[in-house]
């Protein structure tokens, strides 16, 4: 399983690349949904501030 951090500027990288729609934005916050991850690790490579880490 992953989680946005803080380091996180809103660029929205992780939704165009997840392949299971995890990757979501509520109240303007992104987060990764818990039951949808598939933890391939692609948000994670996707991001540019390193803001994505295991949880």
């Amino acid at each position: 399983m992953y989680q946005i951090t803080n380091f996180c500027n809103g660029c929205g990288a992780c939704l165009t690349v997840c392949p299971v729609d995890g990757a979501i934005i509520e109240d303007e916050t992104f987060s990764i949904h818990p039951d949808l991850c598939a933890e391939c690790g692609a948000c994670v490579d996707e991001c540019e501030r390193d803001a994505i880490e295991e949880a």
